[in-house]
């Protein structure tokens, strides 16, 4: 694989652009997979259970409290990255059915070489596109999907439409639940228009993020919990107010409030999410 390599940072190309596999000096055999400077992913490959991303502990808190403790899930992982979810459900969910669908076949390969994931029969990584799985997908195949997908740190316009979240729900169980990343900044146009949108689907549905991000003081991480069925929403709340960085549950009237007057987003109106601000991530490439 040809490599770049500067001063202190290797940077390996890949589909999706330069990708860095970096130490971290905390943890023995963890790293941090960054894309184009963005941090994409951490991984222990000591513990799986180590989550470092904030983002990434109210997604797993959401999978912890959607079916009882250790209770095997059949999931879908919209984007792959350095399966650090994937991982996870292996660890705490043992003999769950997980389909990871990654559309950059040479990070697949960087990440299978560099950060390999103990062999599973149950866990398939496949190269092909988030929402051509999906709609290939059985009906009611899925108790949960997981759609956390970037290129260029914006999540893709065919990600972002009721037609795409209709698919998904199709692929749910009654009881299944889609959880969705979002990344948006003040004055939060794209988060409204996804609750929003999801919601016109799957009605049952909350959002989990950090004060800062709903006071549009800054970008970041937003979480989607949505199904057919009521999500855990007290568990949910207790679990984000005690995360290192606590964060917030809205649902009902509160999320009522934040959707606003918010559209649904369709195929035809679909735009790609807004990039993170110069600088987000204090790094240059």
């Amino acid at each position: 694989m040809a490599r770049k390599r500067g001063t202190e940072r290797e940077l390996i190309p890949v589909e999706s652009g330069l990708a860095e596999l970096r130490p971290d000096p905390d943890r023995p055999r963890s790293f941090t997979l960054l894309l184009d400077g963005a941090p994409q992913s951490h991984v222990d490959l000591d513990d799986p259970t180590h989550l470092e991303f904030e983002y990434i502990r109210r997604m797993a808190a959401a999978i912890d409290l959607v079916a009882p403790p250790r209770q095997p899930l059949r999931v879908l992982h919209l984007g792959g990255g350095a399966l650090t979810l994937p991982r996870y459900i292996a660890t705490t969910r043992p003999g769950s059915t997980q389909r990871v669908v990654e559309i950059d076949g040479a990070l697949v390969e960087l990440v299978r070489r560099a950060l390999p994931w103990p062999a599973d029969p149950r866990l398939r990584v496949r190269i092909g596109d988030a929402r051509a799985a999906v709609a290939s997908a059985r009906d009611g195949s899925y108790d949960l999907i997981v759609s956390d997908v970037f290129a260029g740190a914006r999540t893709p316009a065919a990600l972002t439409s009721v037609e795409f979240v209709r698919e998904a729900a199709r692929a749910l169980t009654p009881d299944g639940f889609l959880l969705v990343n979002l990344a948006d900044g003040p004055p939060l146009r794209h988060a409204r228009a996804q609750v929003a949108t999801v919601r016109a689907a799957l009605p049952r549905i909350c959002l989990v993020t950090d004060a800062a991000v709903l006071r549009n003081r800054r970008f970041g991480n937003l979480v989607l919990v949505a199904g057919r069925v009521e999500p855990p929403v007290a568990a949910l709340t207790r679990r984000a107010a005690g995360d290192w960085f606590p964060g917030r549950v809205l649902y009902d009237t509160e999320l009522e409030r934040f959707i606003g007057g918010a559209r649904i987003t369709t195929d035809a109106s679909a735009q790609p999410s807004l990039p993170p601000p110069q600088g987000t991530f204090g790094i240059a490439l």
